[in-house]
């Protein structure tokens, strides 16, 4: 279990490589190919569109195909993505790449999530989830280091050649799967299909969707118009605006590794709490008027305290639903995280149309009032349930 718990944490890496790119990239991109700024609100959509409808349907896929092999193919998808944006020629050539690497991330989010949920420790889904997080802090640096020798074309080819690599042990892993513990086949053979409509119908689903959504409204805010705020309001150069985003991952990252770490200690609601907050103060230095490096220090506690809400609730999937109905309502908190993510990028362009740039901060204080009034609400449904365990 140990090589194969290293094998999906390398995994998690892949997921993240491709997140943060467009966000350190697009200053350049937009700058080349002569395409408004607000543009890059399309392929954001288009990609978490695909996240979306793979996520919805991954509960089907995954229990006829298994986790493994859908996992490595959706691996590669990413990979071949990521080499087309690398030689792509104009804004239309990006948007078919966009759909293909929406795809394949929906469906590794959402196998590998429920696979750890259902069988390691809450420490262990904050560890999966801080490697995402080293997956999306990779990526601003090697665009940053390509941005200043040549350029972004350069940078989603170093991006590539992570990926290639981690779907080439993916694929060697298949069989590695086969040899754990029959448990997972038991639960697989437990697990029950429910429909959206299903889901729906049940209040304390609805209000988890509310805070997956808003959760990752703000981590992708924060990911795709970080760098362009820097640059466009701070004063800052487009591979320091790379750099800067790189500083925002790296907080995500501790985050998650120091929520993996007090996971014995602290409850996972309590530090759900805790990361919710260390986010008010984040957002309101983000929201005053101060110097540049101020505002990357923002940005860093944003993913500090953010960072570590999404794995913790992930991760209490099992208890809250069930574990019958757990591949299905985490495909759909998934889904409901990439709408958040599909959401913010044209929020933020429409605010930055009517008022400019500079008031982006304020969706993220509106997002966050939206996930902590959601947060109560759910949580007095569990407890009227009597599904809500604080120490969990």
């Amino acid at each position: 279990m140990v090589f194969l718990l290293i094998v999906i944490y390398i995994a998690f890496i892949g997921l993240g490589v491709p997140d943060s790119l467009i966000g350190s990239a697009w200053p350049a991109i937009h700058t080349e190919m002569e395409i408004p700024v607000e543009a890059v609100s399309i392929l954001t959509f288009i990609i978490s569109g695909c996240t979306v409808l793979s996520s919805m349907f991954s509960a089907r896929i995954l229990n006829k195909l298994g986790t493994a092999k859908v996992t490595a193919f959706s691996t590669a998808l990413t990979a071949a993505a990521l080499l087309g944006f690398s030689v792509a020629d104009s804004f239309w050539f990006m948007i078919p790449l966009a759909v293909i690497l929406g795809l394949g991330a929906g469906a590794i989010d959402s196998g590998l999530n429920n696979y750890v949920a259902l069988h390691c420790k809450a420490s262990h889904m904050n560890f999966l989830h801080c490697f995402y997080g080293v997956g999306v802090s990779l990526s601003p640096y090697l665009m940053s280091q390509a941005l200043s020798n040549v350029g972004w074309r350069g940078g989603y080819r170093y991006a590539f050649y992570v990926q290639a690599v981690i779907t080439l042990l993916l694929i060697v892993s298949v069989p590695l799967w086969k040899k754990t513990s029959s448990s997972e086949e038991t639960e697989e053979e437990k697990s029950v299909s429910l429909t959206l409509l299903q889901m729906a119908k049940r209040s304390e689903v609805r209000w988890v969707w509310i805070i997956m959504l808003a959760t990752n409204a703000i981590e992708y805010a924060c990911g795709v118009w970080g760098s362009t705020y820097l640059v466009t309001e701070k004063g800052f150069e487009a591979k320091y605006g790379a750099l800067a985003l790189t500083i925002y991952y790296v907080g995500m990252s501790i985050g998650r590794f120091v929520s993996g770490l007090l996971a014995d200690k602290i409850s996972t609601w309590k530090r759900i709490g805790i990361g919710a907050f260390i986010l008010a103060p984040a957002i309101a230095i983000m929201l005053l008027p101060l110097p540049g490096a101020v505002t990357v220090a923002g940005l860093f506690l944003v993913g500090l305290g953010n960072g570590s809400i999404y794995p913790n609730m992930i991760h209490l999937t099992p208890h809250n639903f069930g574990k019958e109905a757990s591949q299905s309502i985490m495909g759909s908190q998934i889904a409901f995280a990439y709408i958040g993510v599909m959401l913010a990028p044209p929020m933020v362009s429409l605010i930055s149309r009517l008022f400019g740039i500079g008031v982006y901060p304020v969706l993220l204080a509106v997002l966050y009032v939206i996930m902590v009034i959601a947060l109560r609400f759910f949580i007095n449904r569990l407890k009227k349930q009597n599904r809500y365990n604080a120490d969990v």
